[in-house]
């Protein structure tokens, strides 16, 4: 049986499996180049990060969702792996298409270079100049297929040789070794091409490696934004937040009263972390005002600086979810940044735009009113932002979801209308306008640690901005509600603990927690999902006692 293999020769379908290492080899040029490229003359022309940008974009709500309740805030490395993945298939496709019907692998390569062209072109704020590293990558990646492919295809040819003459017709006499006429004396012998594509793989592999790898991180290096940030002294607030006693309840497993800045969530379509300098950075103020301005961010400092203890919530926080944290922020109100540009009648929204390009839609009345610390915030417990949650300036509003307001590395806020303008997740299945759900959250006992039976305590935390918690109930099983113990609040714009004595019993149980807020609203039980404006429910807890 024929199955395209000769003694030790090697199956032709072999071949596929090189051919699709030179595709995979090819599109590492393709992308080192690029990054290469992209560090000399466009830092936002990097096709991995424009391309898993726009994944970011279309990628359908409920898939967002999945991503950020399975992965937290490791769903962008998972993202930029899967894409790894997807490139290394395509890649291996076009090395095999390149050998068994070319051009069709070079057209391939020329296909990714058009997208990510596309891709980087489309983000709000690209440079002129930004097409041109996914241009010059996808014309050096596809040059290098060609050279490979050739090499591999000589390499097959020279190997399929012998058998190409039937044994049949071989002549009686052998043929004159220094007969030029003969074909084994005209045709290399297949080890000169098999190492001629190994050379080549290997030399353009190690400099694909080098060569991206250090590209990519030149490019995204925060260092020195890192030292200038640990640098910075912001000016003494005019205004403390001060801790009443009793604020902070001495329980284990119940959240801090205020979050640590390294265990405060983050959650945001940013692939890396923009680095802004303060020394360069600027806000402007315009849309429906009587004036443009333009701040510094030293005009912005020296407005005069306050502490504001506020808690933040993601909309994509679950019933009894972590996707929040309490924090003590400093920085200047919005309504004086505001003032100073005359909002014109009419206006109803700013819409707060980020260096990359991300927006969000907040009322405008959220920001102007004189009882909501609004605040463009500059520091965050006790020292400058830190730059993956806003460096060097961000807005924090009590009582609105962060979608609609809590916008990082802010640059712009236009003055504008609901009816005029709709910010990035307007479109994408979430409300224009999402006030924060009165809830609240069991920290302790958790389902996965067993509770041994006798004297227990139930405890966590519950929020009400801007109104205030005025009381939390708890339920076992489905026996009468309890009135939990209330830790001493710092402000209506701030979570607060809380907790109750249980006596447990062996057996599984379930705990059911509710609230109360200052304006006698109770906590509503019926069950709602993130989208359009944040779920809702009674967190029920199902324990182990031992």
């Amino acid at each position: 049986m024929n199955d395209g293999s000769s003694g030790s020769r090697p199956p032709r379908r072999r071949f596929w499996w090189w051919a699709a290492i030179a595709g995979i080899v090819s599109a590492g040029a393709f992308l080192a180049v690029a990054e290469l490229i992209a560090l000399a003359v466009a830092r936002d022309g990097s096709p991995i990060l424009a391309v898993g940008s726009f994944v970011i974009d279309i990628v359908p709500q409920p898939f967002k969702e999945f991503a950020i309740a399975t992965f937290g805030e490791n769903d962008k490395p998972v993202l930029l792996a899967s894409l790894g993945l997807a490139v290394v298939i395509a890649a291996a496709l076009a090395g095999v298409l390149q050998l068994l019907r070319p051009p069709l692998g070079v057209i391939t390569m020329g296909i990714a270079g058009a997208l990510s062209v596309a891709a980087i072109v489309t983000r709000a704020g690209a440079t002129p100049l930004a097409f041109v590293p996914p241009v010059v990558g996808s014309v050096v990646g596809s040059i290098l297929l060609v050279v490979l492919v050739r090499r591999l295809r000589a390499w097959r040819e020279a190997v399929a040789a012998p058998a190409a003459a039937p044994a049949a017709s071989a002549p009686s006499t052998p043929a004159d070794p220094a007969d030029p006429a003969d074909p084994a004396q005209r045709r290399p012998a297949p080890g000169v091409d098999r190492r001629a594509f190994f050379r080549i793989a290997a030399i353009s592999a190690a400099s694909a490696l080098v060569v991206g790898v250090g590209a990519r991180i030149a490019t995204a290096t925060t260092s020195s934004i890192a030292a200038i940030r640990r640098a910075l002294k912001l000016p003494a607030p005019r205004s403390t937040v001060v801790i009443p006693a009793g604020a902070e309840l001495d329980i284990p497993g119940i959240s801090p009263l205020v979050t640590p800045n390294a265990d405060f969530y983050r959650v945001d379509t940013a692939l890396v972390v923009p680095s802004v300098d303060p020394a360069a950075w600027r806000l402007t103020i315009d849309g429906m005002v009587d004036r443009r301005i333009e701040l510094s961010f030293d005009d912005l400092v020296n407005m005069g600086l306050d502490e504001y203890a506020v808690t933040l919530t993601c909309v994509s926080n679950e019933v009894g979810g972590e996707l929040l944290g309490n924090a003590i922020w400093l920085g200047v109100p919005v309504r004086e940044v505001l003032r100073l540009a005359s909002p014109t009648s009419g206006a109803d929204m700013v819409l707060s735009r980020s260096v990359d390009g991300f927006t969000a839609s907040t009322p405008l009345e959220s920001l102007t009113d004189d009882g909501l610390d609004a605040i463009l915030a500059v520091g965050m417990n006790g020292e400058p932002l830190p730059l993956e949650h806003g460096f060097p300036v961000r807005m924090v509003v009590p009582g609105l979801y962060g979608y609609v307001s809590a916008t990082k590395w802010l640059t712009e806020l236009k003055v504008t209308r609901f009816d005029a303008d709709e910010a990035y997740w307007t479109p994408r299945g979430y409300s224009a306008k999402a006030p924060i759900k009165l809830s609240s959250r069991i920290d302790t006992p958790r389902i996965v640690t067993a509770v041994t039976a006798g004297p227990t305590t139930i405890a966590g935390v519950a929020w009400a901005q801007p109104v205030g918690i005025e009381q939390v109930e708890v339920r076992v099983d489905d026996g009468a509600w309890q009135q939990a113990t209330l830790a001493t609040p710092i402000s209506g714009n701030t979570w607060v603990q809380w907790f109750l004595e249980w006596q447990a019993t062996a057996g599984t149980h379930y705990l059911t927690v509710r609230a109360t807020d200052k304006d006698g609203t109770l906590q509503t039980e019926e069950l709602a999902p993130i989208a359009p404006d944040g779920s809702s429910g009674w967190q029920r807890l199902l324990i182990r006692v031992s």
